[in-house]
């Protein structure tokens, strides 16, 4: 297992980073603590959760639960030393999560402190806000994106609060560092200029998607990532599992997110099919494991901090991390970039 230091921080982590967002709906704790044990020993230090969680589906009576489960792991193991743990504070939508506020300093406040208190810990390593109030083009969003209406004083004053908030948090050993996510370019340079002007939390990393069929992030965020050192947390490097071709020709296994969660946010239509059928072959091509190939492609990226697992079973558990020790030949590098070309954006 190969390590990254997240930012300008002295905090470093794994390259694969145990995802948590299935724990509560479609893992028990039983499943969560076996998962948490078995990463570990692999190497993996680095958890990433979020007080939404589980998202499998989502729903006000499992909100929470996740962060839960792994405060239990966290009394029950002793092992908080032993792990970078991340976290988001959820924003407005949802109005079983503080009402539906968007976030803000008090809102930041009280999910900090609820965080630590479900954690059981004293402590976040990474504390991320989730998703930024004024919108963003994430989550199949780039199709219907309209920034035209965003009021830029405003939005300003906003990210201020919230980097004024964090850093009393911060000062207060609360948390340990920040990072954005479902950001943009100018969202993340603005949080890192004021930052800088106000002596506040420098942003260390973004949390934004990326995999095969979609690397938005390989544009003006990989310049961003280079000059300004904030590294990617990639959520669905498999595209919630499509990359694995599990999918193709219309099958929905029993169990897995597809059967629960329809589409997989937007991302399990019909014309994805032809770009990953074309990954899928290329590995089976090369004796590669399609996940495998898909994961190990993230980690050749240089802007890549950790590319964020998930799993629903041990068999994919042990597979994704396997995905660490797998080197991609010139010539998988060469087809991978030929099937880019073809279908540049297939979700």
């Amino acid at each position: 297992m190969k390590y990254k230091t997240l930012g300008r921080t002295d905090i470093s982590v794994s390259e694969i980073c145990l995802g948590t967002m299935t724990w509560g709906s479609q893992n028990s704790e039983a499943e969560a603590f076996a998962q948490m044990d078995y990463a570990l020993d692999q190497g993996v230090n680095f958890f990433d959760t979020a007080e939404l969680y589980p998202t499998t589906p989502l729903s006000a009576e499992t909100y929470t639960d996740t962060e839960k489960m792994i405060g239990n792991w966290f009394a029950t193991s002793g092992k908080r030393d032993k792990v970078v743990l991340a976290t988001k504070v959820a924003g407005a939508g949802r109005s079983y999560i503080r009402g539906g506020a968007p976030i803000n300093a008090a809102t930041i406040r009280d999910a900090v402190d609820a965080s630590l208190a479900r954690l059981k810990t004293d402590y976040i390593d990474l504390y991320q806000i989730h998703w930024p109030n004024r919108g963003h083009y994430h989550f199949r969003g780039a199709w219907h994106y309209n920034p035209f209406k965003q009021d830029k004083a405003r939005t300003i004053e906003e990210i201020t609060e919230k980097l004024e908030v964090l850093g009393e948090c911060v000062k207060a050993g609360k948390i340990r560092a920040i990072g954005l996510s479902n950001e943009t370019v100018w969202g993340t340079q603005t949080f890192l200029r004021i930052a800088a002007e106000k002596g506040l939390p420098r942003v260390a990393t973004v949390q934004n998607e990326y995999n095969l069929l979609y690397r938005t992030f390989d544009l003006d965020f990989a310049e961003l990532s280079h000059h300004e050192d904030v590294g990617l947390l990639a959520y669905s490097p498999l595209a919630g599992g499509i990359l694995s071709g599990k999918y193709l020709s219309g099958d929905k296994p029993a169990g897995s997110r597809g059967s629960i969660n329809g589409d997989i946010g937007g991302r399990l239509v019909p014309h994805q099919e032809p770009a990953t059928r074309a990954y899928v072959e290329l590995a089976a091509a090369h004796g590669l494991d399609p996940s495998q190939m898909a994961l190990a492609f993230c980690l050749t990226r240089p802007f890549m901090a950790s590319a964020i697992i998930g799993a629903t079973s041990m068999e994919q558990l042990k597979t994704n991390i396997g995905a660490a020790d797998v080197t991609l030949s010139d010539e998988v590098m060469q087809g991978i970039a030929g099937i880019h070309r073809r279908y540049p954006m297939p979700i």
